[in-house]
């Protein structure tokens, strides 16, 4: 009766550890929502403080002009406001947690499926080993 609480307990752990990876992979999931927001939607930049009028600028991904790269030497606030390495360090950020949010659902996974198919092999040997009748 012992091996049975154990696998029951080897288990929940399992479950644990899935739902550990899973919350990761949502946490990913969120960073790469923000990275896609910073990339391709229009934002607004005020030229001074408390700006009423601010200035619409182009999506980082889809713009016409060459706001992202030399638009800093012209003056333009654009460039300035919304910059790459923002974007890249949030997608940067979201590697390795993504990373090991798939690793711990993986390992989850795996040791559920293992210990189901232990059981089921246990409980074969018994049905094997019981006297034919």
């Amino acid at each position: 009766m012992r091996s049975r609480d154990y696998d029951l307990d080897f288990r929940d752990r399992s479950r644990r550890i899935r739902a550990w990876g899973i919350g990761l992979l949502s946490v990913a999931g969120v960073l790469w929502t923000w990275c896609a927001l910073l990339l391709l939607t229009p934002y607004q930049v005020d030229e001074e403080p408390d700006d009423r009028h601010p200035r619409e600028c182009e999506s980082r991904l889809f713009t016409d002009g060459a706001t992202s790269n030399d638009g800093i030497w012209r003056g333009d606030h654009c460039a300035s406001e919304r910059d790459w390495p923002e974007a890249l360090g949030v997608l940067a950020l979201s590697v390795p947690v993504s990373t090991a949010g798939a690793v711990l659902v993986a390992v989850g996974s795996l040791s559920t499926r293992m210990s189901a198919h232990a059981e089921a092999m246990r409980t074969l040997d018994a049905l094997a080993d019981r006297p034919a009748k």
